[in-house]
Formats: structure tokens, C-alpha cells, sequence
């Protein structure tokens, strides 16, 4: 199965760690985040991997070669020109996508023990566009779900913005999203926008015609290593 692992971004959350090194290069556990990540990934399956690279993209590249590319097929998404962004760097990865199965989205700074074969398994028996990864915890951004499942609205509690997607049916629950996702590469062919773009506005976006659905993981661990204050907690 194949999958994206995003880790273009300048990680300025980790500074003065991504001084001098790619956010997906700084260890927890004395293992570089990437090297997690593709574990996981390779453990569920997924052996078909590329990777968006921007920041000391050298370094990535270089740790790959260094291992063998772990045993699977890694390639890599070059953005050293332009940060696309999450929907540019997803955008740019279409043509990798070419086999008509749905695969998989995982930001480099999470570690969780979330079983990915449930996950793409539900996704597919829902038949749906997208199948996002939530949970019920505490975050200033919220996705506001409907009855159905549908992601219906995207809020910031702290500043009070919301983003308006689909007319809910029934009560909205809100959820915290975990980075985690499961795309149909029909997605493709629906994407408008160019350049630099968030994938939360396009899914936002796609949602008014589309089903996006969420996938609740309460039972498992999970941690964002984005911020430098979740490494010893």
C-alpha cells in the first residue's frame, strides 16, 4: 500500500533543534521521527512511501540512503523551490498516486500506536473521500462533525473563527484532529487550487459535495511532537 509522509515543514516549534536539521531528523527516544513513522508504516503495510522535502531536504535524503530506504520503496517529493503547504505538497505527489487505491497521510511529528490497517480497512467499507484520524481532546482547533459523520466546519475556540463547510445534519461534535488520513485518489481530479494551500480548506472545501468522515481513535496513544513540550510528557 502507499502513503505520504509529510515532513517539508521548517519545524520552528522545535527551535533551536531544526537549527541545523529537518524537523523529521530531531529524536525522541533517541530515534529520528521519520524513522518511526516509516516503521509504523512499514508494519502495517505500507511499503510504497514519498516523502515532501523542503527544510536541509539534504539531510532527509541522505538518512534515507543511509538506510537502505529501511527495506521498502521510498521516493521523494521535492518542494526545495517552493513549501507548498499540506494540499500543494499533496497536490504535487498526484502522479505517485497512480494505482487507484486509497493510501495514506501521516505528519512526520506524530507517534501513535493508532492501528493503521482498522483505519484504512474503515475507510474503505465506508466508501467515502476522505477518512480523518480524530480523537476527543483538548485543542484550539476544532472539526465539527454532523450526525452522519460528515466534517461540516472547521472552528478556532481561542479566536472564536469558523470555517463553514456542508449544512449539518442533526448536532455537530467536535473533535481534535490527529494528522492521520485516508485519501481515494479521486481527490485529484477535485482539487482547484494552486500553489500554496492547507488541506483542512480543501477538505473544508470538498466537504460542501463530498463525503469526508472521521474515524474516532480514543483507545489509542497518541502525541504531537511539533511542540518541543510534548517530548517529556
Amino acid at each position: 500500500m502507499k502513503a505520504i509522509i509529510f515532513s517539508a515543514g521548517y519545524g520552528t516549534r522545535l527551535q533551536p533543534w531544526t537549527n541545523n536539521k529537518p524537523k523529521a531528523l530531531v529524536e525522541y527516544k533517541n530515534i529520528p521521527l521519520l524513522q518511526h513513522v516509516i516503521l509504523k508504516l512499514k508494519k502495517h503495510n505500507f511499503n510504497d512511501i514519498i516523502i515532501n522535502i523542503h527544510h536541509f531536504a539534504n539531510q532527509i535524503e541522505e538518512f534515507i540512503k543511509q538506510n537502505n530506504s529501511f527495506g521498502i520503496n521510498i521516493t521523494f517529493s521535492d518542494e526545495l523551490d517552493l513549501l507548498l503547504d499540506t494540499g500543494g505538497g499533496l497536490k504535487k505527489t498526484a502522479h505517485f498516486f497512480n494505482d487507484n487505491k486509497a493510501f495514506l497521510a501521516y505528519n512526520v511529528d506524530i507517534i501513535s500506536d493508532i492501528d493503521l490497517n482498522k483505519f484504512y480497512d474503515y475507510h474503505i467499507n465506508n466508501k467515502v473521500l476522505v477518512t480523518l484520524a480524530v480523537q476527543n481532546r483538548k485543542t484550539s482547533r476544532q472539526l465539527l462533525f454532523d450526525a452522519e459523520k460528515n466534517l461540516c466546519q472547521w472552528k478556532n475556540i481561542i479566536t472564536g473563527e469558523i470555517k463553514q463547510a456542508r449544512r449539518a445534519i442533526g448536532n455537530l461534535e467536535p473533535y481534535a484532529f490527529s494528522g492521520l488520513h485516508i485519501i481515494n485518489p479521486d481527490i485529484f481530479e477535485k482539487i482547484k487550487e494552486d500553489g500554496v494551500f492547507s488541506i483542512i480548506d480543501l477538505y473544508l472545501r470538498l466537504s460542501k459535495n463530498e463525503n469526508i468522515i472521521y474515524y474516532n481513535h480514543n483507545n489509542s496513544s497518541w502525541k504531537d511532537l511539533g511542540r518541543k513540550e510534548n517530548f517529556n510528557s
